[in-house]
């Protein structure tokens, strides 16, 4: 059983049936060439966006604080402009913008799943229609897109760089049982990436592409005069992601407590 990969067309294979929602039987499929996987075709996502914010995601606020620390120190390096009109698209609560205003950055909000709770009358509805933006954010965006390609157009069509992340494949051997990022329970995430499938739907639209690759990456029309992510003499990005994880996520030493942000995920998980 076969279709054809959402990325870059070539034939994707059936890899294994998941239980999405605790109840439909979903086929997950990779793709032969680019190594994307999507589901088969996603009829249950209105279910799914009930809740648009699942009771499993209680990563959203270290997440937020930590992406706000790697936006800020971007636009320290001169990577991207502080005097500039930024939009973070499917930005939830709004918790991200709110963040980035307080330090100063003209950011918005879009959402068209969730209540704008943080960031009221900074909303993308707030500013005059085809609005451009000199970056837009989309984190923990990609894995929900029924159609990559053409999701990339339209954002593309709002600004020439967009920043997001999503977590990239671990190995050839993923499946629901040992990958988390699956989480079939809430059916949301429909398509997860490998580097390579990252790499082709940027080349496809003529972009350039930078990633840590792990879970942060970069599309841009035109090339940054630094790569934030690789270039070890200026590899501030990683070095600071490692500070900033260390504080969120300290190991467990006497003066120190660990996180139970993975034990309570386990938890909620399970009871759910």
């Amino acid at each position: 059983m076969s279709v054809n990969c959402n990325i870059c067309g070539s034939e994707s294979k059936k890899i294994f049936d998941g239980l999405v929602l605790k109840k439909y039987k979903v086929t997950y499929y990779k793709c032969t060439s680019c190594k994307f996987i999507q589901t088969e075709n996603p009829y249950w996502l209105a279910e799914s966006y009930e809740s648009a914010i699942t009771e499993l995601d209680i990563g959203l606020v270290s997440r937020n604080l930590l992406f706000a620390e790697v936006f800020e120190s971007l636009l320290s390096k001169k990577v991207l402009p502080s005097d500039a009109l930024y939009l973070d698209y499917a930005g939830g609560y709004g918790l991200f913008v709110r963040l980035m205003r307080d330090r100063g950055v003209d950011f918005y909000r879009q959402d068209i799943y969730c209540e704008n709770i943080f960031a009221k009358h900074f909303d993308v509805l707030d500013l005059p229609s085809n609005q451009k933006f000199k970056a837009i954010t989309a984190f923990e965006v990609f894995e929900h897109l029924v159609n990559p390609i053409e999701e990339l157009k339209k954002l593309l069509d709002l600004s020439d760089v967009i920043m997001f992340s999503t977590l990239l494949q671990p190995d050839d051997q993923v499946s629901i049982s040992n990958w988390w990022y699956f989480v079939p329970e809430t059916g949301q995430h429909v398509s997860l990436y490998s580097f390579n499938s990252l790499l082709y739907l940027a080349e496809s639209q003529g972009l350039h592409f930078y990633s840590d690759r792990k879970n942060l990456h970069i599309f841009s029309k035109h090339q940054f005069e630094i790569d934030p992510f690789f270039k070890e003499e200026e590899s501030f990005i990683l070095n600071f992601l490692k500070r900033i994880r260390n504080k969120l996520f300290p190991k467990n030493t006497d003066n120190q407590r660990e996180s139970l942000l993975q034990k309570d995920f386990e938890y909620i998980k399970g009871m759910s």
